[in-house]
């Protein structure tokens, strides 16, 4: 005789369901010195407003990067080539460099953690002017190296004697931003021609040249001609600027053989999409007509700071697709007047806020709005 099968409700009588509302604590703990890290703060979108907050093109993509981009979707089954070969040997045609002097990452972002990995350890010091790019301070405190700000010139500018001054022996890597993210300054040729010459040979030098597309001056530098010349220099530049493919994320790192070894050594594997390497390849394609939009960038610039001048403001002179505004204590209520007229900038709250250069029409909304602020 089969015995029968007790019915659920008496199983359940008999076995304790677990109480789901009870959260066990956990033994596993983060580690303590990332309370104090700050997360890195993206541009706000905001529906019905104007974004200037992330140095984005206002264009979209051309039609034959989108054509190429869509095209590339129907190979998302597959794993993206994780040494991005193709798009290496056209950047390397494009520069005149060795394909193995070529790092690709998943924007140059990814890039600064990477080479901070691929040089130091948590007895090592990363040096960078204060305030630049936001996330050096994030990526170092990540990696375990301890980070050494340097705080810019009166004009706004990297000042590359104190950064040179605050080199020691523990020492491994300089982040030089040209033009500086936030403040759109420009590195000249011959002052950073001194600085090479004065650091030491066993410190990396870091030129990040992400708005590299952006300037106009002729006394700028251009990072490449420096790798050729010297072995503890990379180049950063990408995609996501000039060739509007911030949304893809896919930058490159020009260095040493034995430096662009080590950072492609610590990628994190497939993180370059099959549709941002494909991307990337169609916008060389279309380098001609991107740079004329770039071009239109570059004579709203020059409208716009020359108009914010005009109306009062302090507006260094900048080589990027931004303006700088050193608001100071004022930045907080500037940014609170520009969401009430619509227009989202990106402020760092007691220093200044950075404001996008966009299309003709939003940058008037932008000025009508500064220029109604009464400081």
């Amino acid at each position: 005789m089969v015995a029968r099968r007790p019915p659920m409700e008496s199983y359940r009588s008999r076995v304790a369901e677990p109480d789901m509302t009870t959260v066990r604590p956990s033994n596993v703990q983060p580690r303590a010195d990332l309370a104090t890290l700050p997360s890195y703060v993206p541009g706000r979108s905001i529906p019905g407003a104007i974004k200037l907050a992330s140095n984005e093109v206002p264009a979209g993509p051309l039609p034959s990067v989108a054509k190429a981009i869509a095209e590339a979707a129907l190979q998302v089954h597959r794993y993206p080539d994780t040494g991005a070969g193709e798009l290496t040997a056209r950047l390397a045609a494009k520069l005149g460099v060795p394909e193995a002097q070529i790092a690709i990452g998943c924007g140059s972002v990814s890039l600064c953690q990477q080479l901070i990995q691929a040089t130091c350890t948590e007895r090592d010091e990363v040096v960078f002017g204060w305030r630049s790019f936001e996330a050096y301070p994030i990526v170092t405190h990540v990696v375990g190296a301890k980070q050494v700000r340097v705080p810019l010139t009166s004009d706004h500018a990297l000042d590359l004697d104190a950064m040179l001054a605050a080199i020691t022996p523990q020492t491994r890597l300089v982040f030089v931003c040209s033009p500086n993210n936030p403040t759109g300054t420009l590195v000249r040729k011959a002052e950073l021609d001194r600085f090479l010459a004065a650091v030491p040979s066993n410190v990396l030098i870091v030129l990040d040249e992400a708005y590299f597309e952006f300037v106009t001056d002729p006394d700028a530098p251009d990072g490449i001609d420096h790798v050729r010349e010297r072995d503890n220099i990379a180049v950063l530049r990408t995609f996501s600027k000039a060739y509007g493919l911030a949304g893809l994320r896919v930058g490159y790192c020009v260095a040493s053989k034995e430096i662009a070894a080590a950072v492609r050594k610590v990628c994190l594997p497939f993180s370059v999409n099959h549709l941002a390497q494909a991307a990337a390849i169609a916008s060389l394609d279309a380098e001609e007509e991107l740079f004329e939009r770039v071009h239109e960038i570059k004579g709203e610039r020059v409208r716009v700071r020359d108009e914010l001048i005009a109306a009062g403001y302090d507006v260094p002179e900048t080589q990027a697709n931004f303006v700088w505004l050193p608001l100071g204590e004022h930045t907080a209520a500037f940014n609170e007047h520009c969401l009430e007229h619509k227009v989202v900038v990106r402020a760092f709250v007691g220093d200044g806020a950075r404001v996008t250069i966009g299309t003709p029409e939003e940058n008037d909304i932008f000025l009508a709005a500064a220029k109604s602020f009464s400081r």
